[in-house]
């Protein structure tokens, strides 16, 4: 069964980074696009970053410049660097990757919290 597994979440303070990692298990991953959302308290859940099957990234307007998704598709693995953190920051972040005829999947996410 597909199965997204998140890790490196923590507290820091504003300034800091932290790297989160999503380990990908189940199905075939190189040819799939894979996202990291979060989801502060009270609020919907969001895209931060995107990496398609090519290596192409897309960021959210409040994220560019501070992180940096990649991939290692050996590893079946997706990275976010976040650098520069800020207090706004603060939620869960969950790894997602929809797939073609099996829809989408979500891992139980990372929480990440940031003090000012």
């Amino acid at each position: 069964q597909v199965q997204l597994v998140e890790s490196g979440g923590g507290l820091v303070q504003a300034g800091g980074s932290l790297r989160l990692s999503c380990a990908a298990s189940g199905f075939i991953f190189s040819p799939n696009d894979m996202g990291w959302y979060r989801q502060a308290p009270g609020k919907q859940r969001e895209l931060v970053a995107e990496i398609t099957s090519n290596g192409s990234t897309n960021y959210a307007d409040s994220v560019k410049g501070r992180f940096t998704v990649s991939r290692d598709n050996a590893k079946k693995m997706v990275y976010l660097q976040m650098n520069s953190l800020k207090p706004e920051d603060t939620g869960r972040y969950y790894c997602n990757v929809n797939l073609k005829y099996r829809g989408g999947f979500w891992g139980q996410g990372t929480q990440v919290t940031v003090s000012s």
